[in-house]
């Protein structure tokens, strides 16, 4: 890249969109936020969304828009990367095979990249992050939804249908809740956000209650908060163990709202990858929390453009 060529970054969660200018060091200069909740309506509300937020952000910091190299959008769910569309988002509505790369590039004339959101948090955090160095890891988000991104043999690992990493799709038992995605008793049924939120809420009888004041109660040694975090500990790791096995990754990182509880769940999923895990791989992994936080995947988006831009 040169030096006078940005990226910009779209990070779409099923919570919050993030956007953000990338200069060639890798230096986030101008930021934006929507929150997603209010463009559910339509996925053509959602899309003019995004595409405004654009001309907004540009307007805003007066950025020549000729100093853009692309434009990198991470979505959370399957999609089709080579062809730019998005397959499908489990947590988003009324989105199935939608050819976003193309109606972007028609509107913003600039070249559009996508990925799964996961993909480029796993990038940001291998070139700038907890990964740096490692040639095989695993980086997993815990939020809304929960999915992982692979770095194996210092390569992105998509798979042949780019639908590679859904560790939140999972089955972690053989009955259990419904999902989204279309299967049943999924790990994210189990330690995403809502059904924490909702298990959360039980337990200490306060529908108002949230993650944080959970996490809160746990470090002044409420038994309950305790007893909850070691609990979705337990099945985050249970989760974890089948990874380790089937990869054998030299390091595991963890990022996402729920990892802000990490003083309360490292120490049992770490535990329970090392008493259910096959000895040797259970052994050579490590389990880290993510560096970046809500940048990662602002910076995966420029690593997937700079990349793209390099291979051309």
């Amino acid at each position: 890249m040169r030096s006078n060529q940005f990226v910009l970054g779209i990070d779409v969660g099923a919570t919050n969109i993030k956007f953000g200018l990338v200069d060639s060091s890798g230096k986030i200069t101008a930021t934006s936020h929507l929150v997603t909740r209010d463009f559910l309506s339509h996925k053509t509300k959602l899309i003019n969304a995004l595409l405004d937020e654009c001309a907004i952000l540009f307007k805003k910091n007066r950025f020549n828009i000729n100093n853009l190299l692309g434009v990198g959008v991470g979505l959370p769910g399957l999609v089709d990367v080579t062809r730019g569309i998005v397959r499908f988002l489990p947590n988003i509505p009324g989105w199935k095979d939608v050819p976003l790369k193309k109606i972007m590039e028609e509107k913003l004339r600039i070249p559009i990249f996508l990925d799964n959101d996961v993909n480029l948090i796993t990038l940001g955090e291998w070139k700038f992050g907890a990964g740096r160095g490692i040639p095989n890891m695993v980086c997993v988000a815990l939020g809304t939804g929960v999915g992982s991104g692979l770095i194996l043999d210092n390569k992105l690992y998509r798979g042949e249908g780019f639908t590679a990493g859904e560790l939140g799709h999972v089955p972690l038992n053989e009955k259990g809740p419904k999902c989204n995605c279309g299967g049943w008793a999924c790990l994210e049924q189990y330690v995403g956000n809502k059904p924490l939120q909702k298990k959360a809420a039980g337990l200490f009888k306060d529908n108002r209650i949230q993650l944080e004041e959970v996490d809160r109660l746990a470090e002044q040694g409420n038994p309950k908060a305790l007893k909850f975090w070691h609990q979705i500990a337990e099945q985050i790791g249970c989760g974890l163990v089948s990874v380790v096995n089937l990869l054998n990754p030299r390091r595991i990182i963890i990022g996402g709202g729920v990892s802000n509880a990490y003083r309360h769940i490292f120490p049992v999923i770490r535990e329970t990858i090392r008493k259910r895990a096959m000895s040797v791989p259970a052994r050579m992994v490590e389990v880290v929390r993510a560096q970046l936080g809500n940048k990662a995947g602002l910076l995966g988006a420029y690593a997937l453009v700079n990349d793209a831009a390099c291979e051309r």
